[in-house]
């Protein structure tokens, strides 16, 4: 059996066949990994039913560091070769609607309740610093932070979920009266306030949410402007980043407070040019 490196021909059918398989999963379609792997282990060189597993598993790993889905079943493996991940980016390049696709019509209301809020991550809960610094390199390959930013439907969809929960709370806290003023600010009033959402605590002390939602995994990077940083600052009592992760699957999350450099390392992305 061949044991050398893998051919550029070889990393594109292996890709090819992962997105076919997840394509079919995202549909709500159970993939035949058995009859895919069939299909296409005469197509390589002579690869191993475990190699070419053990493919898939890296093909996870490109995908969990840009902050996308992966399969169910191939963990990510981390020890990623760069030719394979020249070979994803052929494949996205080739096939761009799939970053473009929309958020699932039904899955605010399908996974509303529950919503998982968990701790966020910290130096306590990171994975080893090998894998991690992996998995940002390919994240900053592939402008993960800026992907998930630019898609508008991804954005909206979890601020709605996030609406929707805050009313929920309020109300099964006996507050239907501050459910009802809760307001979708990002909506209504436009981007530039600083957060997305006016919610209320309990109690009644206002409550400013800044919604960043990925279908990665909880450390995908995020942008985030320097009007939030500005208001994140000037009401610490009332404003909260909550972070949404793994949405397209099965939506979680966890809260920031501030300040966000005791949580994240912030690093200027863009500038302002004026003229002299």
């Amino acid at each position: 059996m061949s044991s050398g490196p893998w051919s550029d021909e070889e990393n594109d059918l292996i890709v090819a066949d992962y997105f076919a398989m997840l394509a079919e999963d995202v549909a709500g379609q159970r993939p035949n990994k058995t009859e895919h792997r069939r299909v296409l282990m005469p197509r390589l060189r002579n690869r191993t039913k475990a190699a070419v597993e053990f493919k898939h598993r890296n093909v996870s790993a490109v995908l969990m560091g840009l902050g996308e889905v992966w399969l169910p079943g191939y963990r990510p493996a981390v020890n990623v070769q760069a030719a394979l991940e020249d070979a994803v980016e052929r494949w996205l390049a080739s096939n761009p609607a799939w970053l473009r696709r929309a958020p699932d019509e039904n899955l605010a209301e399908r996974k509303a309740t529950p919503l998982r809020v968990g701790p966020p991550p910290t130096l306590d809960n990171r994975p080893p610093p090998k894998q991690l610094e992996r998995m940002l390199g390919i994240a900053a390959r592939f402008d993960a932070a800026g992907r998930d930013e630019r898609n508008r439907a991804l954005g909206r969809a979890g601020e709605s979920l996030v609406f929707d929960r805050e009313r929920a709370v309020l109300a099964g806290a006996g507050r239907g009266d501050l459910a009802r003023e809760v307001r979708w600010v990002s909506v209504e009033d436009g981007d530039g306030a600083g957060y997305d959402i006016a919610s209320f605590r309990p109690d009644g002390r206002p409550r400013l949410i800044e919604v960043k939602t990925t279908n990665g995994w909880e450390r995908t990077p995020f942008h985030i402007s320097r009007n939030e940083l500005a208001v994140s600052e000037a009401r610490r009592e009332e404003w909260r980043l909550f972070r949404l992760w793994n949405f397209s699957r099965e939506p979680r999350a966890f809260e920031l407070l501030p300040p966000l450099e005791a949580h994240v390392s912030l690093m200027p992305t863009a500038f302002q040019a004026g003229f002299r």
